[in-house]
């Protein structure tokens, strides 16, 4: 049967696997969209697996020995863990075909190949068809069940996968696009993410988001949103358009929280810290004027509590927003020296403004930002931006202050 010459052309592919491995998984990724855009960590569980396959396949060519009922758990398990990571079946099988006639155009192309017989040839055709059979049943096996166990508890799956965002464990987003068709739920493109808290001491179970939704005039079943609790604090993914309606429905429940609006959904994690961080350590009176901090807040907490992560030209961007563009820097200049001065008159004269012409600058700057300087925390957080930005204007403040 030529076992010999199976084996010489085994141990050369054995000899170079992640040259082999690579080269399968770049035609799998060119082939099936859902192994694009992989992490590092699924990337590494993609090669292990296609490795193992690939070596077990070689061997049963190789050495005459039959998958085994270990062997097929094991795909089971493959095939579930492709489920849970929001794989379709039809991908995962896709996948196996494109690099199984990969890894067979490796075996014909290797340099001992041409010391194969007729035989030789056909056996591994009847490998690779046989076992791509036993391969996608066992597979596609794994998935079902573990899809139908998934999707049986619907919420659970729900929360598990809001879990999974809010701990970073999905940055790919062909995979989480995958994983939220499984379950019916379409995350819009800019999403909003919020973690509130009530201010009456309220347990969790008695957090109210489903009233919360309704009163947003969202759908209770999630369709374009998620939500779950972690600990004390309720946590919603949220659309866009639901944001004027945020502030009015937190004050009406008497609860506080803050709302990151710039994240992706990959980056929900980030967002998730970056709010929490802002909920542990803000003053309360950064709540005073209103229920709900936005970027702007969370990313000046974590300048003032030295986050390692902080960015100043983020806290001057979120604080500051369009008044950060150069066709506003007037108006920027104009607060800068309300905030730097004792008056708007005093403002004024050191900007060689009229008073009215100032305090018009003031309330545009006031829309613009959101952020009203007579409220002390609002105060706080546009005198840090600005003073981020002060080399860039040339620092107009009174006294170069």
């Amino acid at each position: 049967m030529g076992l010999e010459q199976r084996r010489a052309v085994v141990r050369n592919l054995r000899a170079r696997l992640p040259e082999v491995v690579d080269t399968m998984m770049d035609a799998v990724a060119e082939t099936v969209p859902a192994y694009r855009g992989l992490d590092a960590d699924q990337r590494r569980e993609v090669r292990n697996v296609t490795a193992w396959v690939f070596v077990r396949l070689l061997d049963v060519w190789s050495e005459d020995s039959p998958l085994t009922d270990r062997d097929r758990d094991r795909l089971r398990a493959i095939g579930a863990a492709a489920a849970e990571n929001g794989r379709s079946n039809t991908a995962v099988l896709r996948s196996y075909r494109v690099a199984a006639l990969t890894g067979s155009d490796l075996v014909l192309d290797d340099r001992d190949a041409a010391h194969l017989d007729r035989a030789d040839l056909r056996a591994q055709t009847a490998v690779l068809l046989a076992g791509i059979d036993e391969l996608s049943e066992a597979v596609l096996a794994g998935h079902t069940a573990a899809l139908d166990r998934l999707t049986s508890d619907h919420d659970r799956a729900l929360r598990n996968l809001f879990d999974d965002l809010l701990t970073g464990r999905h940055s790919s987003p062909t995979v989480l696009a995958g994983r939220c068709r499984e379950l019916g739920v379409a995350l819009p493109p800019e999403p909003v993410l919020l973690v509130t808290e009530p201010t009456i001491g309220a347990p969790p179970a008695q957090l109210g988001v489903v009233d919360l939704l309704r009163d947003l005039g969202l759908p209770t079943t999630p369709v374009e949103h998620l939500t779950t609790v972690r600990e004390h604090r309720a946590v919603l993914l949220l659309p866009t358009h639901i944001r004027p309606a945020l502030t009015a429905a937190a004050q009406a429940r008497r609860w506080r929280g803050c709302l990151i609006s710039e994240h992706a959904d990959t980056h929900t994690a980030l967002a998730y810290r970056l709010a929490t961080d802002a909920l542990d350590s803000a003053p309360a009176h950064a709540f005073h004027s209103r229920p709900l901090l936005d970027d702007g807040d969370a990313h000046t907490v974590q300048l003032l509590t030295t986050h390692p992560a902080t960015d100043p030209d983020t806290v001057a961007r979120t604080v500051l927003g369009p008044l950060a563009t150069p066709s506003q820097r007037h108006l920027l200049e104009g607060l800068a020296a309300y905030l730097a001065a004792t008056s708007a008159n005093t403002a004024a004269e050191h900007l060689h403004l009229h008073p009215q012409t100032l305090r018009y600058r003031l309330r545009r700057a006031v829309e613009l930002t959101g952020r009203d300087p007579r409220d002390p925390w609002q105060r706080l957080t546009l005198d840090i931006a600005c003073a981020i930005t002060a080399p860039l204007r040339g620092d107009p403040r009174p006294g170069g202050a």
